[in-house]
């Protein structure tokens, strides 16, 4: 038997793309992938038009609480994808490093976050099918 994929998503403020894609990944995944997130500076609570563009397809995130980012997050990552931010990560040799440059949802409305949650859902879709089809 092989073990569970494990998938770490990171962003600035953990409040906003990397939690939608965690709670898309984790969905989509339905526990056959190991699914963290956490970010460098991260906010006190998730972005509210984040929460509400996932609502709107029956995921909640309310409850999430963005993280820190640590050294062992990515140390017990096979794949870790960066959100477009600039962010600094650890390095550690064998794991896979992703970015995707997506737009930030921070201070954006519903109506310009909804694009970005689509963007983030067909990336995750393709990462599933890549990582539990291969």
């Amino acid at each position: 038997m092989t073990r569970t994929p494990e998938v770490l998503f990171v962003c600035v403020h953990n409040a906003g793309r990397s939690q939608m894609a965690a709670a898309l990944l984790r969905h989509y995944s339905l526990g056959r992938v190991a699914v963290r997130s956490a970010g460098s500076e991260p906010a006190e609570m998730v972005n509210p038009a984040a929460a509400a563009a996932l609502a709107e397809w029956g995921l909640d995130i309310t409850a999430e609480v963005p993280s820190k980012l640590s050294a062992e997050d990515v140390a017990v990552s096979d794949v870790v994808i960066t959100m477009g931010c600039g962010d600094t990560c650890p390095v550690f040799p064998g794991k896979r490093y992703l970015d995707w440059p997506l737009e930030d949802p921070a201070g954006q409305g519903l109506d310009a976050v909804r694009p970005i949650r689509d963007e983030i859902d067909r990336r995750v879709r393709g990462l599933v099918a890549e990582i539990l089809d291969a």
